[in-house]
């Protein structure tokens, strides 16, 4: 069997077991560096009250920590399912190689788990937005930045 086969199968493992367990929902993840895993984690956002708990943030947290370090260079990310908006960025700045996932964003849609309403919320202007967003004391808000950019000792990320 391919290694990326048994990997995903361990991360389809992950998400069946949390979806009859009810300790979270239908979702696994997984993070493999070389041959190793890292990390493998389930969805646990009812039981930990936290709605960034899914499976992949759950991996990427727990990968970040064994190892570390926030940068997940030279790792894979395998995931039960394709990763949500959140998810997708969360792996983008961890900056992991490559994502396999198994079920497809239509197939969470049909178990109720719709992710369509971000990726069309995201494409909106700020003021077409569901959740209203203003902009406040904008030169403030840079003060930090300015800071940062001649913080000598900063860890850039």
């Amino acid at each position: 069997m391919d290694k990326r086969d048994e990997f995903m199968k361990k991360a389809i493992a992950l998400a069946n077991d949390n979806a009859v367990s009810m300790d979270g929902g239908p979702f696994g993840a997984v993070i493999v560096k070389g041959s190793e895993i890292i990390s493998a984690c389930s969805n646990t956002v009812t039981p930990d009250n936290d709605p960034t708990a899914h499976a992949e943030v759950n991996a990427i947290r727990a990968a970040c920590s064994k190892l570390g370090s926030f940068n997940l260079s030279g790792c894979t990310l395998y995931t039960s399912c394709e990763p949500c908006p959140m998810c997708l960025s969360a792996a983008y700045w961890a900056r992991v190689d490559r994502i396999y996932f198994s079920a497809g964003r239509g197939d969470a849609a049909e178990a109720g788990f719709s992710d369509s309403f971000l990726y069309e919320e995201l494409a909106l202007p700020l003021e077409k937005r569901s959740i209203p967003i203003e902009r406040l004391l904008e030169n403030e808000g840079i003060a930090p930045f300015e800071l940062w950019r001649e913080n000598e000792s900063k860890i850039p990320y």
